[in-house]
């Protein structure tokens, strides 16, 4: 995709606002990240950078019993998320704001837990670790997913894929190094599994594609917005050997 369409981002919206979730995760994977934060609070503060339209604020509020302070720099995003906490009877415990990861207005020091889907890399991750570092209380924890390469020389048309976004993309290796950089210890990391980009994600995204096709039916613009989007899920199809999503789980020291 050398140039986009002016459709592009309207309907690359209407298509992701629309999802459970707007990247790789389920809640499988995030009760196994929690369950390596072992000394959280009983009912820790937790803060949800990048949230989208809340799948995982949600299941985060199911498996803590503390509040949550969600942030997303996508309005749309956080009205929906507002709508789904109230829906479950959790608008006292999910407060869900429009902000910029760097430029939260937040006390220092005030969380337990810091977490993060698929987020922090859109800022550089040692950049995002360290506000992360500074919000989070002494033996607070951050629990992050970022997309990784898993083979040193990835096909032409994944790298080119990546590089529209995430041009700075790494191996694990780097990941940890960034970690140990900004002072924090690992607790661990695992790698998403295929079900995890798949439940959630890719196939209510080829759902809503298909939706979308009809709604456009006759719009040769958008359908060739549409037919790029679903270059995504198959492209995974093809190549998901080559990278992956990993998630990462760090405490501040006490």
């Amino acid at each position: 995709m050398s140039e986009l369409s002016a459709r592009f981002w309207p309907i690359f919206f209407e298509l992701y606002e629309s999802l459970p979730r707007q990247g790789p995760g389920n809640r499988a994977c995030a009760e196994r990240a929690l369950s390596m934060c072992g000394r959280l609070p009983p009912a820790p503060e937790v803060l949800d950078l990048g949230c989208g339209t809340g799948g995982q604020t949600l299941h985060l509020a199911e498996l803590t019993a503390g509040t949550i302070f969600a942030v997303d720099s996508h309005e749309p995003n956080i009205e929906r998320l507002r709508q789904s906490a109230a829906a479950h009877g959790l608008a006292e415990r999910i407060s869900a704001v429009v902000g910029d990861m760097c430029d939260l207005d937040l006390p220092q020091e005030s969380f337990d837990l810091v977490w993060s889907e698929g987020a922090l890399y859109s800022i550089g991750i040692g950049n995002a670790l360290r506000i992360c570092h500074g919000l989070l209380c002494p033996g607070g924890y951050v629990a992050f997913t970022d997309a990784v390469w898993r083979v040193e020389d990835p096909p032409a048309e994944v790298k080119a894929s990546f590089d529209l976004d995430y041009q700075t993309m790494g191996a694990v290796s780097g990941v940890l190094a960034e970690i140990a950089g900004c002072g924090f210890e690992l607790i661990g990391h695992f790698t998403l599994p295929d079900e995890a980009w798949w439940d959630d994600f890719y196939t209510p995204m080829e759902a809503g594609i298909g939706e979308l096709r009809g709604k456009y039916r006759g719009d040769e613009e958008a359908l060739e917005v549409l037919e790029q989007l679903a270059g995504e899920p198959a492209m995974h199809r093809k190549h998901s050997d080559c990278y992956a999503y990993e998630f990462f789980v760090v405490r501040k020291p006490d």
